[in-house]
């Protein structure tokens, strides 16, 4: 999960990129970084940390020219060292930067590839340099002083036949433009707007709607699975299905849980699905437990507040705000290692110990992935004086890791992993647990006019659409993504920054 943005304008984009990429904070915490481009020169400002400390006013003054791409990034694999911070650069040809949200699932084979055909070193262990490197490598072989439309989408299809998983991209060709565009399944967001100046048209592409409502451009749509946009730095405008099989299946947890409630994604409302998540699961519960004793229905801050608000609505049930939440402590999903989620969470939230004494509580999550938040939430429920605790996810149980870009744990970390609903309850101490059925979720997400037939969820049913996904995969990422790997991955890439600075 990282958040990515490129703007054409017709004066300085500095500012606006820094703004953009404020909104898409909630997709990264991890790194920052901005490049921009004036009279065929680039300007790089990138590190570890939030966006309002890795840009301070000396490197926003840098930051020139009318043409540029940002980045928001956590890890998906590897370190969360600063070396691995994005845009990436390489010089030939032309000089070319990249942001990229998603993961590569055949990087191994690229990185074989890159070496021994391209003749191409990559520096870092992210698969997002892979990727820069395999789009300059096809780009270069279009043998072509001054690149066009033609050439770039020409690259594009090589890339889209060579690099298999979910990705959506923004890059920067010095001096000529901004080229984005999205894997074959779409399974990773990225969108497109306009706005209108004195001095002319501006276009922006980004991860969600919602950089774009901010910043005042009007939305023209997302990109379709396997199609690319080029915006040339005179400001002209083309796109490109540049895939020979494309297939739309967007990953449905951006809906429960990754984008911003106002946000649209392939055409649906994000506040909308949540709205819909919370009648299905009102719906369940009516099945399931048609005379229960809820008394007050409390959402955990802040994503699942949406569904939980309907659920209460459709059940006639009081809904509270019982948890107060520090914003400035990062979200627990993203934060790397164990120790640090644990301490995090009592940091992140308090209760408000008048909503719960006496009383039999239903807390509303959107999902529910290791398990060790909501367990420390529900002890603190009965701390405040809860009499019974209910836990309802928006989502159903993740039993799977994501290998398209989201930074899912290892397969034994997740608590639903050959567990029934009963035990997992247990291990968590709800008095009973409720998950959202796989076949709603995709129906709230959907819509009533279905606009999206097909979705990847692999986190709730283990089917990759990319169809290349196996055990053999499964187990190495695995390696990669533990807890303990990283706990070690880190420690030395600590090192390396400390020497570095």
């Amino acid at each position: 999960m990282c958040g990515i943005v490129g703007i054409v304008g017709k004066s300085s984009v500095n500012q606006s990129l820094y703004d953009a990429l404020t909104v898409l904070q909630h997709r990264g915490q991890d790194a920052a970084g901005i490049v921009t481009c004036h009279d065929g020169r680039l300007f790089l400002r990138k590190d570890n940390g939030l966006v309002r400390d890795v840009f301070q006013q000396r490197h926003m003054q840098r930051l020139v020219g009318n043409m540029g791409i940002g980045h928001v990034r956590y890890p998906t694999a590897g370190s969360s060292s600063s070396a691995e911070a994005q845009p990436f650069y390489v010089n030939s040809p032309y000089g070319i930067t990249l942001a990229h949200n998603g993961n590569l699932t055949n990087v191994d084979q690229l990185n074989k590839e890159i070496y021994e055909s391209d003749l191409r070193h990559v520096n870092t262990n992210s698969d997002s340099e892979v990727l820069l490197n395999v789009f300059a490598h096809e780009l270069a072989v279009q043998g072509k002083l001054q690149p066009t439309e033609e050439e770039v989408f020409a690259a594009v299809s090589k890339v889209h036949e060579r690099c298999r998983g979910g990705y959506a991209v923004v890059a920067m060709i010095t001096g000529y433009g901004i080229v984005g565009f999205r894997d074959p399944n779409a399974i990773r967001p990225i969108v497109f707007g306009q706005r209108h100046t004195e001095s002319g048209v501006e276009y922006m592409i980004a991860s969600e709607s919602v950089a774009l409502d901010v910043l005042g451009f009007t939305l023209i749509r997302d990109l379709a699975p396997g199609e690319a946009i080029y915006i040339t730095s005179a400001g002209e405008l083309f796109t490109r299905q540049c895939s020979d099989h494309p297939r739309y299946s967007p990953c449905i947890f951006e809906h429960v849980y990754l984008a911003r409630s106002d946000s649209f994604m392939d055409g649906v409302s994000v506040y909308k699905a949540r709205l819909r998540m919370g009648e299905k699961l009102a719906e369940k519960i009516l099945r399931e437990y048609s005379d229960h004793d809820i008394d007050v229905i409390i959402p955990i801050p802040d994503t699942s507040r949406t569904a939980a608000m309907e659920l209460a609505t459709r059940l006639g049930v009081k809904f509270r705000e019982g948890f107060v939440k520090n914003r400035y402590i990062g979200r627990t999903f993203i934060m790397p290692g164990q120790a640090a989620r644990k301490k995090s969470v009592r940091q992140k939230l308090n209760a408000i110990p008048l909503e719960f004494k006496g009383k039999n509580v239903m807390l509303v999550d959107d999902s529910i992935v290791r398990g060790t938040t909501c367990k420390q939430i529900i002890q603190m429920a009965r701390d405040a004086g809860a009499r019974k605790v209910y836990f309802c996810s928006a989502a159903p149980a993740v039993r799977y890791p994501n290998v398209y870009g989201i930074d899912m744990p290892s397969v034994h970390e997740l608590i639903a992993h050959n567990r029934t609903t009963e035990e997992v309850a247990q291990l968590i101490g709800a008095d009973w647990l409720l998950y959202q059925d796989l076949q709603d979720l995709i129906d709230s997400v959907a819509g009533p006019k279905v606009k999206i037939k097909e979705f990847d969820c692999a986190v709730f049913d283990g089917q990759y659409v990319t169809g290349d996904v196996d055990e053999v995969y499964l187990n190495r990422i695995e390696q990669a993504r533990n807890d303990a790997s990283k706990a070690k991955t880190n420690a030395v890439s600590a090192i390396i920054d400390l020497y570095n600075s």
